[in-house]
């Protein structure tokens, strides 16, 4: 089963068992961040200095990215500014919980509704189907531990666990310093055109500026 960079973090956020998302608010940046390198590479949208473009608004085929890219289509065309890290604050819970309702379409997890203390409605997204997970695990695990050479989009979702900081979601089992080096070595390689490589470096940038936030911010 195909799926997009966003739904693999996203995946890999989501507790198997219990469905809570580890790590939420750093995870629902690189999701976003996901999504919108997967448009990148799919040569809908352009990131250069830190600014967006939208260069074909011709749909993928994936429901999940052609609604993101209507959604940024109009917003290109009404801000002239068009910095990533706008586009991440303004998107980054909508796009996650619109990648959360794509895996429950697929059928990957399943949408369960609680109240805490009987009053305040929760969701949570236990696994239904852990095959894709398993997969993706084994696939980060060959390129990071084992040296294997990973594909574009391996090294494409490598590139923004290690710049959001997720290394744990991951490798859980492992210290962060035993996985970093190797991560670090995938997202600065010669893997992909010009042009995406100029995107992921403006993706790293900004999810490394919203991480450090994000930080400080929750240690307030």
């Amino acid at each position: 089963m195909a799926v997009t960079l966003g739904e693999e973090i996203a995946l890999l956020s989501l507790d198997d068992e219990s469905g809570a998302t580890k790590e939420r608010a750093s995870a629902a940046w690189a999701v976003a961040g996901g999504i919108l390198l997967e448009l990148a590479m799919a040569g809908r949208v352009t990131v250069t200095g830190g600014r967006l473009a939208v260069v074909d608004a011709t749909p993928t085929g994936d429901a999940l990215l052609d609604g993101r890219l209507r959604l940024l289509t109009e917003w290109t065309r009404s801000n002239r500014g068009r910095k990533v890290t706008d586009w991440l604050a303004k998107d980054q819970s909508k796009a996650t919980q619109a990648t959360v309702e794509s895996l429950c379409e697929r059928g990957l997890v399943v949408e369960e509704r609680h109240r805490v203390l009987g009053l305040f409605p929760v969701r949570r997204y236990p696994e239904a189907d852990g095959s894709v997970e398993r997969e993706l695990r084994e696939r980060l695990a060959s390129a990071v531990l084992e040296g294997a050479q990973p594909d574009d989009r391996t090294s494409g979702l490598v590139a923004l666990l290690h710049a959001a900081r997720l290394h744990h979601l991951a490798f859980p089992e492992l210290p962060r310093k035993q996985v970093e080096a190797r991560m670090a070595e995938i997202a600065e390689g010669q893997w992909a055109g010009d042009g995406v490589r100029e995107a992921i470096r403006n993706m790293q940038a900004a999810l490394v500026a919203v991480t450090v936030i994000t930080a400080a911010t929750a240690a307030i």
